[in-house]
Formats: structure tokens, C-alpha cells, sequence
């Protein structure tokens, strides 16, 4: 595998690894453990949640850099496992471009859960959240009719490359509106327990969990940039809920 070969597969697992929700040291482990299992001596990855560039340096001082620019972030923890799992397996095995590329395509291109099974997850979610925080039978069945609308709004922008925060704000308008809308013809009793049990699909958990494991582990520019993006996520949830349940008051 020549040079640019390693390059191109080490960075692409480091992307995969990145946009769907690694943490940064995973990313940067991975990339320079793979590069390292192919002899590379000199070898420095830096990975923020926007960028990764890696450069080898070789025997005879010529350098060779990569960098790849990540627009889309989600959480599919099943692809960050499997792409884990491959970085340990070339590690091992130590294939040639071909293998290696197919077995990346392979791990990247995984049969993702299907849409029924992804919005049964998120109504399970938020029906749950909702009677945990207190709701009633009757309040955890709008919370389905709210974790439905939801998925479907956010498959349909994530079609449209919406940004992100916007498509959050629209998802918790959403909610508050199907909640409000409910309670004011008296069919759910706690408007709030609605909202919030459904709002918990939104909740940047990883984002945060991860900011925090990788300002501890040193990657202080890294975890300052998911601190601020949990941040601006919960904002725009915020935005979104208090802005429709206030507008909807001021006309009902």
C-alpha cells in the first residue's frame, strides 16, 4: 500500500469514526494505531469535531498531509463499533488497498435500523420520559403522537441538509404545539410532562458525555467545541418550545 493509499484509508475510518460520534482521542487512536501497524514511524493526527488532518513524515524528510473537512455530524454508535472494530482488524491483518477499501465501504455502507423501528425507538423514549416525569396513560399517548411527528420532521430535513440547531428548534415547535394543542381540548392533563418526556430525544447527551471525556483527556479545543455545541443545541430546544408555547397562548 503506498503512501497516499494508507492516507486515504486511515483518514477514512478517522471521518467515519468522526461524523458519527466518536470521541476525538478514539478518532486520533485509531488513525495513528492503523498508521503505525503499516510502519509508519512519525505520524501526527489532530482531529477537531469539524476537521482531521493527518502527516506522515518518512525516512527521507518528505512529508505527505490529508485533510478531510466533516459538514455532517450524527450518533450511529453501530458504525462507530464497527469502524473500531476494523481499525483493530487492518491493525492485524494489514491488507492491501483493495482489501482495505472494500472493508471500509463494507463498515460504512451497514444496513442502518429502518424508519418504523427508528420512531418506535423515539416514541418508546418519550412516552417512557413522559410517565417517568410524572405524566398520565393519557399524556404519554400525545407524547407518541409527538415522538412521531418529530422523527419524521427531522428524517425529512436531514433529507434537505438542514442545519442542525434550526432542525432542532423546528422538531421542539413541534412538540410544544401538538402538546399545547392537546391539553387545551382536554384530552392530556400535563402539558409540561408532554413536552419534556419528548424533549428527551433531542437531549445532546452524547455530545456533552464526549466534550467531557475529551477536555479530561487533554483535547481541550475538541471538548470546548462539543461543550458549545450541547450548548447551542439546548438553546435552540429551548428556543423552539418557549417561542411556540408563548405565541400560542397570546391566540388561544
Amino acid at each position: 500500500m503506498t503512501n497516499d493509499q494508507l492516507l486515504e484509508i486511515s483518514t477514512e475510518i478517522g471521518l467515519s469514526l468522526l461524523e458519527n460520534g466518536a470521541e476525538i482521542y478514539r478518532v486520533e487512536e485509531s488513525i495513528s494505531r492503523i498508521l503505525s501497524a503499516y510502519g509508519v514511524v512519525n505520524a501526527d493526527v489532530f482531529a477537531v469535531p469539524t476537521c482531521i488532518i493527518t502527516t506522515i513524515v518518512l525516512k527521507d524528510g518528505q512529508t505527505h498531509t490529508r485533510m478531510k473537512r466533516i459538514m455532517n455530524r450524527s450518533t450511529n454508535l453501530d458504525i462507530v463499533s464497527a469502524m473500531n472494530n476494523l481499525s483493530r482488524e487492518l491493525c492485524k491483518l494489514k491488507p492491501e488497498y483493495d482489501e482495505a477499501k472494500k472493508l471500509v465501504n463494507q463498515a460504512k455502507n451497514r444496513k442502518r435500523f429502518s424508519l418504523p423501528i427508528q420512531i418506535l425507538g423515539c416514541v418508546f423514549i418519550g412516552s417512557f420520559f413522559t410517565i417517568f416525569f410524572g405524566g398520565n396513560f393519557y399524556d404519554a399517548l400525545v407524547s407518541l403522537l409527538c415522538c412521531v411527528v418529530l422523527k419524521f420532521l427531522l428524517v425529512v430535513m436531514d433529507k434537505f441538509k438542514t442545519n442542525m440547531f434550526f432542525s432542532y428548534t423546528v422538531g421542539s415547535m413541534a412538540i410544544a404545539a401538538i402538546a399545547f394543542l392537546f391539553h387545551y381540548l382536554g384530552f392530556s392533563q400535563n402539558m409540561d410532562k408532554v413536552i419534556i418526556g419528548s424533549l428527551m430525544n433531542l437531549v445532546p447527551g452524547v455530545a456533552l458525555t464526549n466534550s467531557m471525556r475529551d477536555i479530561i483527556a487533554g483535547d481541550l479545543v475538541a471538548g470546548l467545541t462539543k461543550f458549545v455545541e450541547a450548548i447551542m443545541i439546548a438553546v435552540a430546544i429551548a428556543v423552539g418550545t418557549g417561542v411556540c408555547v408563548y405565541l400560542l397562548k397570546m391566540f388561544v
